[in-house]
């Protein structure tokens, strides 16, 4: 949908075996507010709402994406019917038209610990770039991380994601404790070259989550 500022996100529900991508809401709040509680190790380098600060998380998601250059989801479990963690589209570039998106960003992920390892990051990784390049057209996804992040980085990577670099001071800090700094940040990408490969690749990671659950 196009907006005064060109391509304004506004992501559809998106459904998988193992994950449904549903519109974030308050009413996922208090399956968020379990989540966020389960074992914190894995946020080193990122912030995730403790439970008494879901309300405010999506409250400030909701207004990025009031803006239209957000399109936040919760991640619900399939098997459970519970929201287990977060993810969204940003940042949307149309350069050559404002009713055609040409890039996007996808970030704000996080899991709750025993969704981690369990296929639904590789599912939801891969229906946000399936609607992306096969619905949008776009012709380029970014990730990116603290560069500090060599969990994050390689759980890129392993989403079939290619490696393009370190911006130094290149955003925020949102690690706990550094607030008011700015952090290092490890860019990949893929283009649309690519991902006929990588979506074969991760449909393959799905699949082998999907039997080994069944």
């Amino acid at each position: 949908m196009a907006g005064d500022g060109g391509f304004r996100l506004e992501g559809p529900l998106l459904e998988g075996k193992l994950v449904r991508l549903e519109p974030l809401e308050h009413r996922h709040a208090a399956d968020l507010a379990v989540a966020v509680e389960e074992e914190r190790g894995t946020y080193e380098f990122t912030w995730v709402p403790r439970a008494d600060e879901v309300g405010g998380y999506i409250d400030a998601q909701l207004a990025r994406a009031a803006t239209g250059r957000l399109a936040p989801y919760a991640q619900v479990s399939v098997e459970t019917g519970r929201a287990v963690g977060t993810t969204s589209y940003w940042e949307p570039r149309a350069w050559l038209a404002d009713d055609r998106l040409d890039a996007v960003e996808v970030g704000f992920t996080w899991l709750g610990a025993s969704a981690q390892g369990t296929g639904i990051n590789a599912e939801a990784k891969l229906l946000l770039f399936r609607h992306a390049f096969e619905v949008w057209g776009v012709q380029r996804i970014d990730l990116k991380t603290d560069a500090r992040n060599s969990r994050s980085r390689a759980a890129i990577q392993s989403a079939g994601a290619r490696f393009e670099g370190v911006l130094r001071n290149w955003s925020r800090s949102w690690a706990p404790g550094e607030e008011g700094r700015l952090r290092d940040s490890a860019i990949f990408s893929i283009t649309a070259a690519e991902w006929p490969e990588c979506r074969e690749r991760l449909e393959e990671r799905v699949a082998g989550f999907v039997a080994a659950g069944g």
